[in-house]
């Protein structure tokens, strides 16, 4: 598809990194950007949504039409799943915002969706090389059944406009699901019996399915479901605190399922559980212990979520490996 675009290629921006992170609502200036085939420069009265594939009713809707329908506000983080070409290495690339806009299952009820339709493919305006791989445009999928519980077409990010580094001026939003799955200048939406083609849900975005002992199955699954992880915001790594005088240990957790347990460590042996609070709409949750260094000298503190569903974070070795700091007492 010939677009122009604002900037070429890849782009990324981190603008804050966890201990960074102390607003419950993520300012949009210190909210990720991740942006695989570029920045297309879209104005939104040329924007256009097709609607094709497996339904009664094809359409095309514009911008206006979009704004038409109800209008929806929701508090959801928002996760990086870090990069396709190395799917392992943690990232904790997060924010959590307040996405506004139309519930796609509105936009999709005039369509009328055939039986037989399990997947919506969705694609976006970008397009170009990744990893010397030709990708005609930027297309994922993800499960109908999903549709029908949160997901948005985005036009407002925390009350404003989307910036066209976020997907100006729409964008799917999938509130659980890493924000690969959200595709940012959406442009189509195809209904299909099938998982879709592309090199973006073929070639990248499929995570090994381990067994109960720990080793890969052989088998793959799709990264959709965000897996519970957590970050340590207070303290800072590298801080100084005074040994003997109580100190709040705070941070964020997450999950597509929600939280249900944080426990931190500051030896690695023994595990503390935190107050962990309940969430709200599909924001991240806030989990904090009162912990006293016992000496002085060197910690490193550890911090390990587990999600409603009972799954846990893992020590290493997975994009949602345990967070840990190094702090010192003195």
């Amino acid at each position: 598809m010939d677009q122009n675009y604002r900037i070429s290629g890849v782009h990324t921006r981190i603008p804050a990194v966890p201990h960074e992170l102390t607003d419950r609502i993520t300012p949009v200036e210190k909210s990720i950007v991740l942006c695989h085939l570029g920045v297309p420069d879209i104005e939104a009265d040329q924007w256009r949504l097709t609607i094709d594939g497996m339904v009664e009713r094809p359409a095309v809707l514009t911008f206006g039409q979009l704004k038409q329908f109800p209008f929806c506000e929701l508090q959801s983080f928002h996760q990086c799943a870090g990069s396709p070409l190395n799917p392992h290495q943690p990232t904790r690339r997060i924010c959590n915002v307040i996405w506004g806009g139309a519930r796609l299952k509105d936009v999709l009820a005039n369509s009328r969706v055939l039986p037989g339709a399990t997947f919506l493919w969705s694609s976006g305006s970008d397009g170009g090389v990744l990893a010397d791989t030709v990708c005609p445009t930027y297309m994922k999928d993800l499960p109908i059944d999903r549709i029908g519980q949160d997901v948005l077409i985005a036009y407002e990010m925390n009350g404003k406009p989307l910036l066209p580094e976020h997907g100006y001026p729409a964008r799917l939003v999938v509130p659980g699901y890493y924000g690969t799955n959200s595709v940012k200048w959406l442009r189509r939406l195809e209904l299909s019996s099938t998982r879709a083609s592309g090199p973006f849900t073929t070639k990248w975005y499929n995570d090994p399915v381990y067994g109960a002992d720990g080793t890969p199955t052989g088998e793959t699954q799709p990264v959709w479901a965000v897996a519970p992880q957590s970050i340590i915001v207070c303290p800072a790594p590298a801080a100084t605190i005074t040994a003997g005088r109580t100190h709040e240990i705070w941070g964020w957790a997450w999950a597509d399922e929600g939280v249900d347990q944080v426990v931190l460590s500051t030896d690695g042996l023994s595990w503390f559980e935190t107050v962990v609070e309940k969430q709200t709409e599909r924001g991240w949750q806030r989990f904090s212990m009162d912990w006293m260094a016992p000496h002085r000298g060197k910690f490193s503190i550890m911090s390990r979520a587990r999600s409603c569903g009972g799954i846990v974070q893992p020590l290493a070795e997975r994009r949602n490996a345990v967070f840990s700091i190094e702090i010192e007492a003195i």
